[in-house]
């Protein structure tokens, strides 16, 4: 396509007969040949994308969408960042593929980076193709370090697509799929504005959930782990109360359970802090934390597993029964380098806990108070969900339809939003200008009042 983004994030220079006739083709080859996760197939259209710079994407005809959903948590640092481009240019130009069993410069240096960012104390780190194969890994691990077969995990969590991940995970997403782990159980998370538990506070609902935990895991016995997300994420934005990832690790060690941290979606920043589990508390560490998306910003895919110096001993003289063909892949590990230095020298983490606390958190919940179809708003850092309602009381969720009436009209604004059954969640790129973020809730606002 003969196109351009200029510098201000326009896709410029559009011919637009060929553009036409490049989205129909495109169109015509995804209906025809690409199977789509999640979905009917003959139900959908996928909207084709011309470009992408910065928070905003485009499309044939060179219209800008905010990316209100860093496509699926991923793009930390939007699209096409200068210095993790560079640096995939220069690891091709070096080495573009190599077996994991060679020591590799970039691979090193960037585990080194992490362990040295991260809160706590760790020793190694496992790199995956995605979060999924981190979960599995992580799994792996735990089992093989403790001697025990069960995972505990939240109802209310989503952990991936494959065997073990999908079985972990705990929402419908779970369902249609064949068991792959019959050893992982479920148990209920802290969720006060739809709480399991009947508390009236915060306090009461995070004591009730952790009593829960530790009696289900009394009653399954031989646990080796409890896995859960440090924020929920794609099940909905759920932010544990305080003193709720200090009593999990209280349980993990009285009953000698290891604590996985899932810090697939919220991890490098997205919360304001480079992991979401440092917001427990300034000596809080899990044994196992399970990392992708952020990691390289999304750029080619990449995830892997950190662990403590008592899980990496379990392998010292006992092989490790596992592998990946691309386990730290070149071209996958060099952009993860060029961001964590890009998150440090721009100061990525701090700019997301600011402008999270005073700009679009309190516009995210002043939109919550306007509107009686907004049952509840919640979020840290770059990372919100609006959730609606029929009946603020009785907490009906709303329907669909009007679900994609909002949906719709955002589009038409220049807004891509995540729409997850009755929520909408809310997470820019971390690098999204204020401007934009203050684009994004008037047009939230717009869309909302159209059928409040």
């Amino acid at each position: 396509m003969e196109s351009y983004v200029n510098t201000k994030g326009e896709l410029v220079g559009v011919k637009e007969e060929k553009a036409r006739l490049e989205e129909k083709q495109t169109r015509t080859n995804d209906r025809a040949h690409v199977f789509h996760s999640w979905s009917a197939q003959a139900k959908i259209d996928p909207q084709p994308l011309a470009a992408a710079s910065g928070a905003w994407v485009f499309d044939y005809e060179g219209k800008g969408y905010l990316d209100l959903g860093s496509q699926l948590v991923s793009a930390n640092l939007g699209h096409g960042h200068p210095a993790l481009v560079r640096a995939i240019q220069r690891q091709a130009a070096r080495i573009s593929n190599l077996n994991p069993a060679f020591a590799n410069d970039q691979r090193s240096e960037l585990a080194a980076g992490i362990i040295a960012r991260a809160q706590g104390e760790f020793s190694h780190v496992f790199f995956t193709n995605g979060g999924a194969d981190a979960v599995e890994h992580a799994i792996r691990m735990a089992r093989l370090s403790t001697g025990k077969s069960k995972i505990l995990t939240a109802y209310r969590s989503y952990h991936g697509a494959t065997g073990s991940a999908m079985m972990a995970t705990g929402e419908a997403r779970r369902h249609g799929n064949p068991t792959t782990d019959g050893d992982i159980r479920h148990f209920w998370g802290p969720f006060n504005y739809r709480s399991a538990f009947y508390a009236s506070s915060p306090e009461q609902e995070c004591e009730r959930a952790l009593e829960h935990l530790e009696q289900t895991l009394i009653a399954e016995d031989d646990v080796a782990a409890v896995l859960i997300e440090s924020m929920v994420g794609s099940s909905g934005v759920i932010a544990p109360p305080a003193g709720y990832l200090e009593g999990i690790r209280e349980i993990c060690d009285r009953h000698g359970a290891l604590w996985i941290a899932d810090e697939v979606m919220v991890g490098f920043g997205r919360t304001g802090k480079l992991f979401a589990y440092e917001h427990g508390g300034s000596d809080l560490q899990p044994d196992l934390v399970t990392f992708a998306k952020g990691v390289n910003a999304g750029m080619v895919p990449l995830g892997g597993v950190m662990m403590t110096a008592d899980v990496e001993k379990t392998f010292e003289e006992r092989p490790y029964p596992g592998g990946l063909t691309y386990s730290g892949h070149p071209l996958a590990v060099a952009p993860g380098v060029a961001a964590l230095e890009v998150y440090e020298a721009e100061g990525i983490f701090d700019r997301v806990a600011t402008l999270g606390k005073e700009v679009l958190g309190p516009g995210l919940q002043r939109i919550g108070e306007r509107y009686g179809i907004v049952g509840n708003v919640r979020g840290l850092g770059f990372f919100w969900a609006l959730e609606f309602v029929q009946d603020a009381e009785a907490k009906t969720p709303l329907d669909g339809a009007t679900m994609g009436k909002i949906g719709g009209a955002l589009k038409q604004a220049g807004i891509w939003p995540v729409v997850s059954g009755h929520r909408i969640h809310v997470a820019p790129p971390l690098v999204t200008s204020e401007a934009d973020l203050m684009f994004a809730l008037e047009q939230l606002d717009k869309a909302i009042a159209a059928v409040a």
